[in-house]
């Protein structure tokens, strides 16, 4: 009888341990399965990756990794893919959830990835080898922060081989040197794993652009209407706001001068004087500028992709180079521009 009532109460133990590990998992987690488990993020984890329930906030994530490369694929950017389930990312999904007529969570769900990777017959992660092109330079190793020091400088290229590397295959820069440790980034010759997103993305013509002030993100249309690529994007600032109302595209400048007029009073410039700073992918307004009607405001690139959405600018909509360079390609003068204040 004592033995019996021992093993009873060893049960009752073990039923509560397990019933307090199911309480503490998120409802979603428990309806439907545990978190992602963490893996290392290589080729084989990523293109492997399945989406078997919610994935982790937190940190990296190969499912996370694989949905980013995918939806960079169909034109719904993620913005600098950072293998993390991001404010950029899930904006790219919920708008990708929209437009197949989901519900725009921005999480991660059976129906979303079914949609989304269900279908896909190309591999997330793909080696690259690193061209003579890739390494040459001429690159700029120190960029002033200032604007007036810039000024200064004969061009405003890209630092390095590991930055052309990052913005060629749209990934923040931490994320290839984790996809290739041990392997050199600067050596031509050498192979390397990157997403798969070169070359990847449609070139669908574009009748209308609008501008989410709220939702700091650019969605381009195309004639009948469809959304055809959708930007995260950095948009004004409280010193210098955006604009509201509709304008129109008057021209695209690559490889931009950058023009600076005293009258801006842009916080950090000292000088009264106006100065000019030479074209590259380090200029305030990276390697395009689609000029908008509305004076001094247009749409363009940036030297740092990775804060895209998360800091302010000068009043114009700031997108990573690569998706300003995507979206100066299919847009022509005169298209419709409208910033939405709602």
């Amino acid at each position: 009888m004592l033995l019996f009532a021992a093993r009873r109460r060893a049960c009752a133990i073990v039923i509560a341990v397990l019933v307090g590990i199911g309480a503490s998992l998120p409802a979603e987690a428990r309806r439907h399965g545990h978190e992602e488990r963490a893996q290392p993020l290589t080729a084989e984890t990523v293109n492997a990756a399945r989406y078997e329930g919610p994935v982790s906030e937190r940190g990296p994530s190969a499912v996370v990794l694989k949905a980013a490369v995918l939806l960079d694929r169909l034109s719904f950017s993620p913005g600098a893919i950072d293998a993390k389930a991001g404010e950029n990312f899930s904006k790219a999904l919920a708008a990708f959830q929209q437009a197949q007529g989901l519900q725009p969570t921005g999480k991660l769900d059976p129906d979303t990835w079914q949609r989304l990777a269900g279908n896909a017959d190309v591999p997330a992660l793909v080696d690259y080898e690193i061209s003579d092109d890739d390494v040459k330079g001429p690159f700029t190793p120190r960029i002033p922060q200032k604007m007036e020091e810039m000024s200064r400088l004969d061009q405003l290229g890209y630092s390095g081989p590991v930055e052309l590397l990052a913005e060629k295959f749209h990934v923040a820069e931490s994320l290839l040197r984790e996809l290739n440790r041990g392997r050199p980034l600067d050596r031509a010759g050498s192979t390397i794993v990157v997403p798969n997103v070169r070359d990847a993305r449609a070139d669908d013509a574009v009748a209308r652009v609008e501008v989410d002030k709220a939702l700091k993100a650019v969605r381009a249309f195309g004639a009948d209407g469809r959304l055809v690529a959708f930007y995260p994007a950095t948009i004004g600032s409280k010193e210098k706001p955006a604009p509201s109302g509709t304008f129109r595209i008057r021209n695209v400048t690559r490889h931009p001068i950058y023009y600076y007029d005293p009258k801006f009073h842009f916080k950090g410039v000292k000088t009264d004087r106006p100065f000019t700073i030479r074209p590259g992918p380090n200029n305030p307004v990276g390697v395009v500028w689609i000029d908008l009607s509305k004076p001094s405001y247009g749409i363009h690139g940036t030297p740092d992709p990775t804060k895209i959405g998360k800091t302010q600018s000068h009043g114009c909509i700031r997108l990573t180079n690569w998706d300003a360079l995507d979206l100066a390609g299919r847009v022509r003068k005169g298209v419709e521009v409208a910033f939405l204040d709602r």
